[in-house]
């Protein structure tokens, strides 16, 4: 206990005061809607966000492994972002690292900020200045938020979106931006957007806990690009767990993420080519093969890297030479 006090109070002796320096100016207003949600399961935790802004996941969305996700918008304060987290970390609630932040903030009438802890407590405060629409729903681990909204409704049908939303964390906190956006969204338009998810337990590694971290800095249609990248990224989550598995030699293992990520995105060379390393280093040539001829049929380039693999020790120059010989007489 004694420890724990002397955490808060450097916290808040040493790290409000360095708040309050740049707090003392309202900024300029980002007009945005997001969501900060833990799930029950998993515990991952995550914040997604779109705006008519440039580069909006930069200065609004903030996550840590174990801790928990904050989302600082309207006229934003991006500091409340790390300061949060970093209250959370030495043991407050969300309730509690949002009250002590908003204390020490001249301008909590135009900030909206919501932040989750690891727990699942929730906690959010909107300014009577926000811009209108502006307001904020919460639920079990969740909480939605908007400012300059083109419809009051926003922040409801994202919060209803969420709740029934199938899926992980990632495809649930998507839905809730698509939901937001079929509602009115920003009454500006729309510009980025930022998926943020990370794991529910603490790491003496946290880069390696980031499970999604996507964002789209400017485009016509932020959310479609994003849904794509989204794709994207589970492909090559795929692939770098089977790459996992190999290296514990589970081959069966790997190679059943392999075909995932195959099946997800067929015309993803990278995806056809490594699990056809894979297949030929642990002597399933005949599997190996129409992989290999598929991506050379395609790109001549690979078939340079399928002879650069020995010198890196990934295949063998038998093997690779094998290779070689049974594609030339295809």
């Amino acid at each position: 206990m004694k420890l724990f006090k002397v955490k808060f109070v450097f916290l808040t002796l040493v790290l409000l005061p360095v708040f309050s320096l740049f707090a003392g100016e309202k900024s300029r207003p980002v007009a945005t809607y997001s969501i900060v949600a833990r799930d029950s399961i998993t515990r991952q935790l995550g914040v997604a966000v779109q705006s008519n802004w440039f580069s909006v996941g930069s200065i609004v969305s903030w996550a840590e492994p174990g801790i928990g996700a904050v989302a600082t918008q309207s006229f934003v304060e991006p500091s409340y972002g790390p300061l949060g987290l970093g209250l959370m970390r030495a043991g407050k609630t969300a309730k509690q690292s949002l009250a002590a932040l908003l204390k020490a903030d001249d301008h909590t009438d135009v900030r909206q900020v919501a932040m989750v802890d690891a727990a699942g407590n929730v906690s959010a405060h909107t300014g009577e200045n926000c811009i209108i629409y502006a307001g904020d729903v919460q639920g079990p681990g969740f909480s939605c938020q908007a400012n300059m909204m083109g419809a009051s409704t926003v922040p409801a049908a994202m919060a209803k979106a969420y709740s029934n939303a199938k899926g992980d964390l990632a495809e649930r906190l998507m839905i809730a931006l698509e939901a937001a956006q079929a509602e009115g969204g920003d009454i500006r338009g729309k510009q980025s957007a930022a998926i943020l998810v990370v794991a529910g337990e603490r790491s003496g590694a946290p880069w390696n806990s980031r499970i999604v971290d996507l964002r789209i800095e400017d485009h016509p249609a932020p959310l479609k690009e994003m849904r794509r990248l989204l794709h994207v990224s589970r492909v090559y989550q795929h692939a770098n767990y089977g790459d996992e598995l190999m290296t514990e030699n589970k081959v069966a293992e790997a190679m059943e993420e392999y075909s995932k990520a195959m099946q997800l995105a067929p015309d993803n060379l990278e995806m056809v080519f490594w699990p056809a390393v894979t297949l030929a280093s642990v002597d399933r040539m005949d599997e190996a093969l129409p992989l290999f001829q598929k991506v050379i049929e395609k790109e001549k380039r690979w078939l340079e890297l399928l002879k650069r693999l020995p010198a890196a020790k990934i295949l063998s120059q038998q093997k690779v030479d094998l290779v070689l010989v049974k594609l030339k007489k295809k």
